[in-house]
C-alpha cells in the first residue's frame, strides 16, 4: 500500500450498516482472485466488518505477462528476479466488542511474521472509509509499495508466507462466523 500507516483505533461510525450494505452490493465475486474468493465471501458474511479490496499476491517471472498470475513460482532454474504485487486484504470493521476482537485477531496474524506481514491502515482507504484496515504480505522494507522486484529466493520465501497468511486469515475468519 503506497499510503500504509500505523494502526488506528476504531472510532464510532453511525453510518456503518448503510456503508456495509452499499459495499456488499458492489462486490463482484467473479472479478476477485480465485484463490481468495471464498475467503472474501466469508468476510462479507461477518456482520461487523466488510471487505473493501483484496489481492492474492502475484509473482511474475521473465516471460510471464499476465499481471494477475496465480500460478506458484516455477523452479528457480535461470530465474533470478521476480516482480511481486502484494497480497493484502483491506476491510472495514465496526466499532464494537466483536470488532475489537477481530482487530486483535488480525494483528496476531501480522505478529506471526512481522518482517513480512504488516497490519495497519492505508491513508487513502481511511479517508474514504473510517475504520478501514489493511493486512498485507510484503517485506517490511517495502511496506509502502504496491509492487516490487526481488530476487528469486526471497520471492520463494514470500510465497510461503503468503500461503500461510491466507490459511491464518481463513482460521481467524472462521472464528468470527456466527
Amino acid at each position: 500500500m503506497e499510503t500504509f500507516t500505523a494502526l488506528r483505533e476504531l472510532i464510532f461510525n453511525p453510518g456503518f450498516n448503510e456503508q456495509r450494505s452499499a459495499a456488499l452490493k458492489e462486490i463482484n465475486f467473479d472479478e476477485l482472485d480465485a484463490p481468495i474468493t471464498d475467503l472474501i465471501k466469508k468476510i462479507a458474511s461477518i456482520e461487523y466488518c466488510f471487505p473493501l479490496q483484496s489481492c492474492y499476491g502475484h509473482f511474475l517471472c521473465a516471460g510471464q505477462n499476465y499481471f494477475r498470475n496465480i500460478m506458484p513460482l516455477p523452479a528457480a532454474g535461470k530465474i533470478t528476479r521476480v516482480n511481486y504485487r502484494i497480497a493484502y486484504i483491506a476491510l472495514c470493521i465496526k466499532q464494537s466488542t466483536d470488532g475489537t476482537v477481530l482487530l486483535e485477531d488480525l494483528n496476531k496474524i501480522a505478529g506471526a511474521e512481522p518482517d513480512y506481514i504488516q497490519f495497519g491502515c492505508a491513508g487513502w482507504f481511511w479517508e474514504r472509509q473510517v475504520n478501514s484496515y489493511t493486512l498485507q504480505v510484503e517485506p517490511k522494507r517495502f511496506m509502502d509499495k504496491d509492487k516490487i522486484e526481488i530476487d528469486y529466493d526471497e520471492a520463494f520465501y514470500i510465497e510461503k508466507i503468503r500461503n500461510m497468511f491466507f490459511v491464518k486469515l481463513n482460521e481467524a475468519t472462521d472464528k468470527h462466523l456466527h
